[in-house]
């Protein structure tokens, strides 16, 4: 896949969203010429998803941001059952496939190194765009902890799915889940309460 062309001159963001929900309404609906389209109107942002989510995992990976917007998008488009309703859920989607590619990529560099360690990954960082902080984890072992979340209290994991992996905004959250800002940040308090307890952070 390659990289689209853009002009320099963007549309406001309302405008770009409201061309992306309708380039996905028309492609889930068989219009096979959106899809080209669509690549152009989501790339970008995929892209600032993926550079977000490898800063969190430091400099020892070996999936590079560029090879993670494709793998994404790819698995994206081939999701032809997911009924497509705006923007937020189409972004909402991408940060699930990009969390399962950077486990599966976590696992097999875990396997090549024989029990090696992961590289650390903040919890924090989702609150600055995903610069580095203290509260650091592994992946593989934050994704364990959101699949226990998940059977306590799916909402709740969910939303750390979106804010971490996916690096949405309190607002952008807010949206693909159909809450209020409000309901994000206490959720997204208690959710990164409950998975310090969980992974033993100090």
């Amino acid at each position: 896949m390659d990289r689209p062309d853009r002009s320099s001159d963007a549309p406001p963001s309302s405008a770009r969203d409201a061309d992306v929900t309708g380039l996905l309404l028309a492609w889930g609906q068989g219009d096979e010429s959106a899809e080209d389209r669509l690549i152009v109107a989501v790339y970008d942002e995929l892209r600032r998803q993926a550079e977000r989510a490898m800063r969190r995992e430091g400099g020892e990976h070996t999936l590079q941001a560029t090879a993670l917007v494709h793998e994404s998008y790819l698995r994206l488009v081939d999701q032809r059952r997911v009924e497509w309703r705006n923007r937020a859920h189409f972004f909402a989607i991408a940060s699930t496939v990009m969390r399962r590619i950077l486990v599966d990529h976590a696992r097999a560099r875990l396997t090549a190194k024989r029990g090696g360690g992961v590289v650390p990954l903040s919890l924090a960082g989702a609150e600055r765009g995903g610069e580095h902080g203290t509260d650091d984890v592994d992946l593989l072992a934050l994704h364990e902890a959101l699949e226990r979340l998940a059977a306590l209290d799916a909402g709740q994991a969910r939303l750390v799915e979106l804010r971490y992996f996916g690096g949405l905004t309190i607002e952008e959250t807010a949206e693909a889940l159909d809450v209020s800002p409000a309901t994000v940040k206490r959720e997204w308090a208690l959710a990164r309460a409950w998975l310090r307890r969980e992974l033993g952070e100090r």
